[in-house]
């Protein structure tokens, strides 16, 4: 199980707003700024409210260097989220639909971000 993510991206505003619309689907938002000391940088941290496990900070983005997955409800809030996703600029990598190569009950969307990361938005029934 992972905990946390950090994101570095090019243009923390811009991610910021893209992220806030293209998460809601999924009940993420960023509620936790941390302002960073001591050699820390400032981060902007997503989560359900109660835990923070996306975080986003200011830097050079490496997108070839990582993919991730958030988890979905069910189906329909992989649809919602793809829709949310693309309204805020998202680029379509594979449109929602069952992914039976990974295996049976695998329903998912991915996407590219503004700075070029791509994610998935994953039902696993």
């Amino acid at each position: 199980m992972i905990d946390h993510l950090i994101l570095t991206v090019s243009d923390v505003q811009r991610s910021l707003t893209f992220y806030e619309a293209a998460l809601a689907p999924l009940n993420i938002s960023m509620f936790m700024p941390f302002k960073g000391d001591n050699g820390n940088p400032d981060l902007w941290g997503f989560g359900d409210g109660k835990r923070t496990f996306f975080w986003l900070k200011q830097g050079s983005p490496s997108p070839e260097a990582i993919h991730w997955g958030f988890e979905a409800d069910d189906n329909q809030q992989v649809d919602t989220f793809y829709e949310a996703a693309m309204a805020a600029g998202a680029k379509d990598r594979i449109s929602p639909r069952a992914r039976l190569e990974f295996y049976p009950g695998y329903y998912a969307a991915d996407v590219t971000d503004p700075d070029g990361y791509h994610f998935e938005v994953v039902h696993k029934a």
